[in-house]
């Protein structure tokens, strides 16, 4: 009977003995805190704070990755954990935060709204995973679940820092986070800015260009951030949009 190979590196005995990488690793735990620090401020009603703890996860979730690929530190184990603490950190706490913020009193629609871009983002990270291999690096397949947290959660702290009260926008928010988490289980593809080389040079107004985009983010962050994720949200629906349009074949005059 031939010998059963583990179907995961992260299970063979032999790379087990090696360890993990703190490095790469330590900023996932990061992230994953704070996720659950959001999780933790929503139940005690600092909606704010866990928007930002949101933010923050992202700013460490887009860290781990490029820390492990430069310092040739990626492993299993580092894949695996990153999947689960972006289930926590984008996942999880966006859907809890929300709920409690503005669809705790819409009743059983408020939950299932909840639950809807819960489980969006599970099916996202799980096929992720599963077509890393074969996918086209330059596209996401589906709204990445960071940019749906995002989205979600910046409309909350806009909200907020207006001192507009969540009873007066929860249908909107409601729409928003299914939305949100349809569209990270769609087909439809989002630019991933992974071809983007920051090593060539840059015409001039390339940097004037992002002075601006810090002073516009500096004077009014949640503002800025909630139109960056908005635009970039509704940037697959207009690519895919283009391309039926390209697509159509061209109407035959009439025949007379």
């Amino acid at each position: 009977m031939p010998e059963l190979k583990p179907r995961k590196t992260l299970f063979n005995p032999e790379l087990r003995r090696r360890g993990i990488y703190v490095l790469p690793n330590l900023f996932t735990t990061a992230a994953l805190f704070c996720g659950f620090f959001a999780i933790v401020q929503a139940m005690m009603g600092s909606f704010e704070q866990a928007a930002v703890a949101i933010f923050v996860a992202m700013l460490l979730d887009g860290l781990d990755g490029r820390v492990a690929r430069m310092t040739r530190t990626q492993s299993a184990f580092g894949a695996e954990y990153d999947s689960l603490s972006d289930m926590v950190s984008f996942g999880v706490a966006p859907a809890l935060v929300t709920y409690a913020w503005a669809l705790k009193d819409m009743g059983r629609l408020g939950w299932i709204a909840a639950f809807i871009y819960c489980v969006g983002a599970a099916l996202r990270l799980a096929r992720f995973n599963a077509t890393l291999e074969v996918i086209d690096r330059r596209y996401f397949q589906g709204l990445p679940s960071p940019a749906a947290a995002a989205l979600v959660t910046a409309f909350l702290w806009v909200m907020i820092d207006k001192n507009i009260a969540a009873t007066d926008v929860r249908w909107f928010v409601c729409g928003l986070v299914i939305f949100a988490g349809i569209s990270m289980v769609s087909s439809i593809r989002f630019y991933s800015f992974k071809d983007v080389n920051l090593r060539r040079s840059v015409p001039f107004i390339f940097v004037v260009a992002i002075a601006i985009g810090f002073a516009v983010l500096s004077y009014d962050t949640p503002v800025a951030l909630c139109g960056l994720f908005v635009a970039y949200s509704l940037s697959g629906y207009a690519l895919a949009l283009m391309q039926m349009v390209r697509r159509k074949p061209p109407s035959r005059p009439p025949v007379v």
